[in-house]
């Protein structure tokens, strides 16, 4: 980047001074790579008798590079739970209970292994998935061009050009970020859990009271989830919507123009938008209301489990409540989390059930050509017997029937 921006500085950039992606992040060796994969499973299903989930490609796609993310995923998630261990280690040395003579030191050493192991396995994790995240947005974008180009006529007036175009801005992007979220599904539910057991470990039967508390959060955010899954299809079918009349609008201008219809449809497109504003206010709500629920649940926790310790008659010592507090700023992040991880994971939900419906449109088909001809008939620059044509798969629905054209060369 230095050359290139010291480039820039001293003249105007060229096409060929950019530098390449590696040839394993270009969207055509991802497109290859992705449909190599539908290929074997689509003669795996046929044996099964079975249609390939895209799901199971794009992860048999990218399964080596989501197993070495998610193993350092697994390192940053344990070294974390590590932090309360080592602070009530440094309490107890600090009370003159040290284990033997250089607990201290030790323990430094090891508190500064573990911070280092930790950020180094959290850079490499965030780095790898925005990288899987980059290559499936590659090859499904690459995908949806190439499938527009077969549609068939049915599927065209079904996908207009807008939703196409919607398809690959919206939620190509989506699918494409949800690898970068991928991991925070399970690590936010293990990294939870561990931070349940230290806290059985430093307060006892008042973690009950936690995990009472952290329970009756997940079951009152479970309806907003499907709210919010709800108002999310709403959202992307009303942009669907009005990006289809706006671009039969700009495609159709001249005739607005000559009828005067451009306060028409102008009315139209603002009623769209509004409905789209409507469904876009709604899910920003229940976004809210997740925030609101979740980012007060770690106070809620706290104050639960304290109560439960002086109502239990719970011993609570200066290593054990400075172990709590630690224990509880690690179940504070996957709480707080859970509102984006689950956002992003309706969000890519919806869209890749889009992609996937766009995918699976009926094509043209290319009917089996004649490959040998009568020499008479290579004398014609055009020769057309045919008794249907058509568009549609169905042979009833044809377009034209009983087709004879002979053109010789040099007719017009």
């Amino acid at each position: 980047m230095n050359r290139l921006m010291k480039q820039g500085k001293q003249g105007i950039l060229e096409e060929n001074d950019i530098p390449q992606l590696r040839q394993a992040d270009r969207a055509q060796t991802c497109y290859l790579m992705f449909k190599e994969q539908l290929t074997k499973r689509k003669q795996k299903g046929t044996y099964e008798s079975s249609s390939p989930s895209m799901f199971s490609v794009i992860f048999s796609c990218q399964k080596k590079r989501i197993l070495i993310s998610g193993f350092f995923a697994l390192i940053k998630v344990l070294t974390v739970s590590t932090g309360p261990l080592f602070l009530k280690a440094f309490i107890e040395v600090a009370e003159g209970e040290a284990a033997f003579s250089y607990e201290g030191y030790a323990l430094a050493g090891g508190l500064f292994l573990a911070k280092c192991l930790e950020s180094f396995c959290e850079r490499q994790w965030f780095f790898r998935t925005r990288l899987i995240g980059l290559q499936v947005r590659s090859f499904l974008s690459a995908a949806i061009y190439q499938k527009q180009l077969r549609l068939s006529n049915a599927a065209r007036m079904t996908h207009s050009a807008g939703e196409i175009m919607n398809y690959v801005t919206v939620d190509a992007y989506r699918t494409g970020e949800f690898p970068c979220w991928f991991h925070q599904i399970w690590s936010t539910s293990l990294q939870l859990c561990l931070a349940l057991v230290i806290i059985y470990y430093s307060v006892g039967l008042a973690t009950v009271a936690a995990i009472i508390v952290v329970i009756l959060t997940v079951l009152a955010t479970s309806p907003l989830a499907k709210l919010q899954h709800k108002y999310q299809t709403k959202l992307m079918v009303s942009q669907d919507k009005r990006l289809k009349a706006i671009a039969e609008a700009l495609a159709n201008m001249k005739v607005l123009k000559l009828y005067a219809w451009e306060k028409h449809f102008d009315n139209v497109i603002q009623v769209l938008r509004k409905e789209e504003s409507k469904w876009i206010l709604k899910v920003l709500s229940q976004k809210g209301y997740y925030l609101i629920l979740l980012w007060s649940s770690p106070i809620l926790v706290s104050i639960v489990t304290f109560w439960s310790c002086y109502f239990l008659g719970i011993t609570l010592s200066t290593s054990n409540v400075f172990m709590f507090l630690a224990s509880l700023r690690i179940v504070q992040e996957p709480i707080r989390m859970f509102p984006d991880v689950a956002g992003i994971f309706i969000e890519a939900n919806v869209s890749f059930a889009r992609i996937e419906k766009f995918l699976k449109a009926p094509e043209l088909e290319n009917r089996n050509a004649k490959q040998m001809c009568k020499e008479k008939e290579l004398e014609q620059s055009i020769f057309i017997n045919a008794t249907e044509i058509s568009w549609e798969t169905n042979s009833a629905n044809a377009t034209l029937r009983n087709i004879n054209l002979v053109v010789k060369p040099g007719e017009r």
